[in-house]
């Protein structure tokens, strides 16, 4: 055994490559390695013998073992070192141009409609992506036979049959947080709910998931003329221009009631719309006074309190802003088309500083 240990250590100090080594663990320790054959006469020795030679035996092997690993690490060492006098970088050079990221137009027209409602003092508010149909339908006085209600429109979730839990739904809107909100904090309130939302739709100007912001105000004394101030408010400093004027027609909801449609000013000036100027029109959004029932369900008593709620698509008036033709390409991962549309991610919207810059 002592012959054999000499002869392996020398002959792994004297290894110069990852391959000569392997093959001196093959002779050594492998299956058929002169210290395997070894271990495998123990069998033919009597108890006394293999008390003896079973432990150094062992021993040897480990010994072996541990100075195969130490000269792999040596060896992987030496050529790191190698390696990095090859590849030696003077750390003092200017680095390359790097692209500095861009917000995405959805994030920045979010964080603008939140400036702006914030400044007429209303709160964000959030809630589940995925709600039961009775937040998502029927506390909002849509009826079972509603056509928002059919598969075709609405993603339904997946439930097992037998399951007597109520469905669920990718929701379609953002009315539900508003019920969710009254619930836990009752009335008056001043909320926007922005969020994402979800319909079987997809051309060029839907999606089956999109973004929407809706905005609800209750108090005892509110008006369809405190709804027509903020939105015009809102309006004017969104786009930036003073004085965009509205018009209100009638429509049907079945969670408002007066309900009505909102079109601002705008004109087409060789292919090109303007907003704020011109005679024509461009529906933007739905309104009106929050229905009884709607109130009733969240737990607010409607002949004690009243208001308004209105909600719009964030991807739709981003379009408008900043002219953006087809709404499938916010959802394509095309970092050109982002570093084209994209804004600067230190500068933050606000009222005193500019919405966009």
């Amino acid at each position: 055994m002592d012959d054999l240990r000499n002869k392996y250590i020398d002959l792994i100090a004297g290894a110069s490559d990852e391959g000569a080594l392997e093959d001196l663990r093959v002779q050594a320790v492998g299956k058929k390695g002169e210290i395997s054959l070894k271990m495998r006469e123990l069998g033919k020795m009597t108890p006394e013998e293999r008390q003896t030679a079973g432990p150094a035996l062992n021993a040897l092997k480990d010994e072996i073992n541990a100075a195969l690993a130490a000269k792999k690490a040596g060896l992987a060492d030496a050529a790191l070192n190698e390696r990095l006098k090859g590849e030696w970088l003077d750390v003092t050079l200017p680095t390359r141009a790097m692209r500095q990221g861009t917000i995405h137009p959805i994030s920045q027209v979010t964080e603008e409609i939140t400036a702006i409602f914030a400044d007429m003092g209303f709160a964000v508010a959030e809630g589940p992506q995925i709600d039961t149909d009775w937040y998502n339908f029927d506390a909002l006085n849509i009826p079972g036979h509603h056509p928002a209600r059919a598969e075709m429109d609405t993603f339904y979730m997946h439930r097992a049959e037998g399951d007597d839990r109520p469905p669920h739904v990718l929701r379609t809107h953002t009315s539900p947080v508003q019920i969710r909100y009254m619930e836990k904090h009752g009335a008056p309130c001043r909320i926007i709910a922005p969020g994402r939302v979800y319909r079987a739709d997809y051309d060029q100007t839907h999606t089956p998931m999109f973004n929407q912001v809706e905005g609800l105000a209750i108090d005892k004394d509110i008006s369809m003329a405190n709804l027509k101030w903020v939105l015009e408010e809102f309006f004017s400093a969104f786009f930036e221009i003073d004085g965009i004027k509205t018009r209100f027609r009638a429509s049907h909801f079945p969670f408002t009631e007066p309900s009505a449609e909102v079109d601002i000013q705008c004109s087409w000036v060789d292919g090109q719309l303007k907003i704020g100027e011109g005679d024509g029109w461009l529906e933007v959004l739905g309104s009106g006074m929050v229905h009884p029932k709607v109130l009733a369900a969240a737990g607010v008593d409607p002949n004690e309190w009243q208001g308004f709620a209105f909600g719009m698509g964030i991807d739709r008036i981003a379009m408008l802003k900043y002219g953006i033709p087809d709404l499938r390409a916010f959802f394509d991962s095309d970092l050109r088309w982002l570093r084209h549309y994209g804004f600067a991610s230190l500068d933050v919207p606000t009222l005193h500083g500019g919405l966009s810059r």
